[in-house]
């Protein structure tokens, strides 16, 4: 083989390792937000076809420069990269631009719930959980509990995947010390309930190996858990289809009496960082 004929073939080998490796998807929609120190672009997008259906979330993207001169209103096209643990957009191109009619989700609070604050009382909801068993949140009362909202067939794996793998850490790290799983318990609620009925949320907690007496999954009527989910800063808007949700992300640990401890917005916390609070609110009375 010829040097020139090597150094191609090594070059192509390069290339073809260093491009993105999950599945792709081609993206459009109109730019809502844009967030340089994040390198998230909240688009509301059309259907992606063999994905998801249309909504509005925000987009991470691995390169920075993707992002600049990006406005609201731009109207975009782009390739969505969807790993086993990751998303990503690539190939952000501006094809056009439009007032934007449709605004972000309004703040909870404009539901006409004040967001709770450190040291307040969660409220007493009343809940199903995976076996079909009412529950409220006061059946917990003693414990520390951390807490966190999904719905099981969210397909975006930064989102409520990458929530029930942090829990599963979670669920990991306590096992490990007797003494705080004694005093802890994690729930996961749904807000869901058309779909994400008893059975189908004790195969999900089958599927990601969660201890029933440790790691609980529970829904309930729909407006309900809204509301309750609104007091944390929960924001669920419903679209068109029954899959289409575009939502944000808390996390929360309260007390053995039901206080709150903290509230976790986004993504970019780590499991020990719930785990840490945990052993804080094991001692709050």
């Amino acid at each position: 083989m010829t040097v020139t004929r090597l150094a191609t073939v090594l070059l192509v080998g390069v290339t073809a390792a260093c491009g993105p490796t999950g599945r792709q998807y081609e993206l459009r929609g109109q730019v809502l937000a844009v967030d340089p120190v994040r390198k998230e672009i909240t688009i509301k997008h059309d259907d992606i076809v063999g994905f998801m259906p249309a909504m509005t979330m925000p987009f991470r993207v691995n390169d920075p420069r993707l992002l600049e001169q990006r406005a609201p209103g731009d109207l975009v096209t782009a390739t969505l990269v969807v790993e086993e643990t990751d998303a990503y957009l690539t190939g952000l191109r501006k094809i056009g631009h439009a007032d934007v009619v449709t605004a972000l989700p309004l703040p909870p609070a404009s539901s006409g719930f004040e967001l709770l604050k450190t040291g307040e009382f969660a409220p007493d909801q009343a809940f199903v959980d995976q076996d079909g068993r009412p529950r409220t949140l006061a059946d917990w009362t003693g414990k520390a509990i951390a807490l966190t909202f999904i719905y099981t067939r969210c397909p975006y794996p930064t989102f409520c995947p990458l929530m029930d793998r942090q829990f599963a850490a979670i669920q990991k790290a306590v096992t490990a010390d007797a003494a705080l799983r004694r005093q802890v318990h994690l729930i996961s609620v749904s807000f869901d309930p058309e779909y994400d009925t008893p059975a189908v949320l004790r195969q999900h907690a089958t599927t990601l190996g969660a201890e029933p007496d440790l790691w609980s999954f529970v829904t309930g009527p729909r407006d309900d858990v809204d509301r309750f989910a609104a007091r944390f800063g929960v924001s669920i808007v419903r679209g068109n289809t029954p899959a289409d949700f575009t939502h944000t992300l808390r996390t929360a640990v309260l007390d053995r009496d039901r206080r709150v401890v903290s509230i976790h917005t986004g993504n970019g916390w780590a499991p020990d960082d719930i785990v840490r609070d945990l052993r804080n609110a094991t001692t709050n009375r």
